[in-house]
């Protein structure tokens, strides 16, 4: 450890599993991969929690966050991975891409080399789509195995779902990552029978036996070291000691939660939030935190008539219906999807249906309540405050109410318990259910964005360089200008990708 890494990479997540793995196909380049979490070589002895995909793992090996949804909304937790995979260790294995108008979006701002034309070819290498995967948006032998239910494998609820969404007019949609679908199908999701197909499995599994691979689990990051404004390396907490670790290039891939939390520990933030903290500032970075974008959701909830048809050991995900909110201008900006049941504590006899925004305006904050490393990040989402975004996630939750009132998934309901049906529900009122009950998809985005030297926002280049400092990448969510039309796990492994291979085939942008 006393001899300098060319790489070291902080989070062996959802991107820094990916962005090890590919830098590390250099056998002249040494890598180092730090987690916060446990890491598990042997696939064989993998913990339950994580191999099971029918439902996520949410507290075995998580951070313990919180959240504060809205402004008026009861704190609650906020999963998020601790361990090897990170995040894709322990979610509902959905494998969902978002709208190529996303990514030109992106590109718009200022970042040209994540338009959809770009990054579509990262999104075929990730992946072995085993329904389309000869298709020319799709790829056929990447390390994320994805595949769909099939109509026999679709859980009682699902069935009845899918066969409702016909009823109220849906196309059938057998591919939700064709760039040009919408309507209602089977969710792709990365899993191969129970087997969670996380970054660890796909990616860091394969790429273990390289000597020039060292992965350092249990071990904390509190902050990047610099000489200048040029870091050399990290300062790290394991089995009660601190230590630094020397780098030539330094990649944090800690999620959209703890790397920014490491830059304004390192004083890389806003400078009222660092002279708040006591922290000496390195760099002013005015968007660091402050543009925090994510998906609010608000779900409906009804108990059924017979509750043998309800099982925890389901798969609690198989469909998917997205489409566009009327009067609006982003195509596919809502989701509904059902979940096979709907644990409420006491006995399991309710499923719920879920409303989702996915394009949104509004955002949010994050910040730390002190420079103690050991402080958990501030999440404050601020859901809906815009009145575009309550106007059309309200229209959602009126869909996924007609889900529970119409035709074969009606007849499996004995009764909807949210919302009471014998209450008013006129727009004004949904839309003051959304501020006060509507919940986090898990999607946190954008809270050290991408963009020009120009944009204030911008805490990094569209190579994920710090803007100001040298040799200090950021390569994860948090770097997403603003969140993708979907769950956010398979952009982000895309983001992986991006980077690693920008690593492995031109250093030179990294000064290596």
């Amino acid at each position: 450890m006393h001899e300098p890494f060319d790489v070291i990479v902080v989070g062996a997540g959802s991107a820094g599993a990916v962005i090890a793995a590919r830098a590390s196909e250099d056998p002249r380049r040494s890598v180092l991969l730090i987690e916060a979490g446990p890491d598990y070589p042997d696939l064989a002895a993998l913990p339950w929690d994580l191999v099971n995909s029918h439902n996520n793992s949410y507290t075995a090996h998580d951070w313990g966050l919180s959240y504060q949804p809205t402004a008026s909304g009861a704190s609650r937790p906020f999963p998020r991975g601790r361990v090897t995979g990170g995040s894709s260790a322990v979610n509902t294995t959905i494998a969902l891409r978002g709208m190529p108008e996303d990514y030109d979006a992106w590109a718009a701002a200022g970042n040209p080399e994540w338009a959809w034309e770009r990054v579509l070819p990262a999104f075929c290498r990730l992946e072995r789509d085993l329904d389309f995967g000869e298709r020319p948006y799709h790829g056929d032998a990447g390390p994320i195995t994805i595949r769909r239910y099939t109509a026999d494998e679709l859980t009682d609820v699902h069935r009845a779902w899918l066969e409702t969404a016909d009823l109220l007019g849906y196309p059938r949609c057998e591919d939700a990552n064709d760039p040009a679908g919408w309507g209602a199908g089977p969710h792709p999701m990365n899993k191969v029978g129970r087997l969670r197909i996380s970054t660890a499995v796909g990616y860091l599994a394969p790429a273990r036996a390289r000597p020039n691979l060292r992965i350092l689990p249990r071990t904390l990051v509190r902050r990047v070291v610099f000489e200048g404004r040029r870091a050399v390396g990290v300062e790290v907490e394991g089995d009660g000691l601190v230590d630094p670790i020397r780098g030539r290039l330094v990649v944090l891939s800690a999620g959209a939660i703890h790397s920014p939390a490491i830059l304004t520990r390192s004083g890389i933030a806003p400078a009222a939030e660092l002279r708040r903290l006591g922290i000496d500032p390195l760099i002013d970075a005015p968007g660091l935190g402050t543009r925090l974008s994510d998906h609010p959701a608000l779900a409906v909830v009804a108990t059924v008539r017979d509750p043998s048809i309800l099982d925890p050991d389901q798969p609690i995900v198989q469909t998917i219906l997205r489409y566009t909110a009327p009067d609006s201008p982003h195509r596919n900006d809502l989701q509904v999807e059902a979940f096979s049941f709907s644990p409420r504590g006491g006995p399991l006899d309710a499923f719920a249906v879920a409303a989702v925004l996915e394009q949104v305006n509004g955002t949010g904050r994050l910040w730390l309540p002190s420079a103690d490393p050991h402080a958990r990040p501030q999440i404050e989402n601020r859901f809906c405050e815009d009145p575009e975004d309550r106007r059309r996630l309200a229209a959602c939750f009126r869909d996924a109410l007609a889900f529970v009132t119409t035709g074969p998934l009606a007849a499996l309901v004995d009764r909807v318990i949210f919302p009471d049906l014998s209450r008013d529900l006129s727009d004004e009122v949904i839309e003051r259910l959304i501020l006060r009950l509507a919940a986090s998809g898990y999607h946190p985005c954008a809270t050290a964005p991408m963009g020009p030297a120009g944009d204030p926002n911008a805490v990094v280049d569209q190579y994920g360089r710090v803007h100001g400092a040298e040799s200090l990448v950021v390569a994860d969510a948090s770097i997403m200008p603003t969140v993708p039309r979907a769950n956010t796990n398979l952009t982000t492994i895309m983001i992986g990708e991006m980077v690693g291979e920008w690593l492995r085939t031109r250093p030179e942008l990294y000064g290596l």
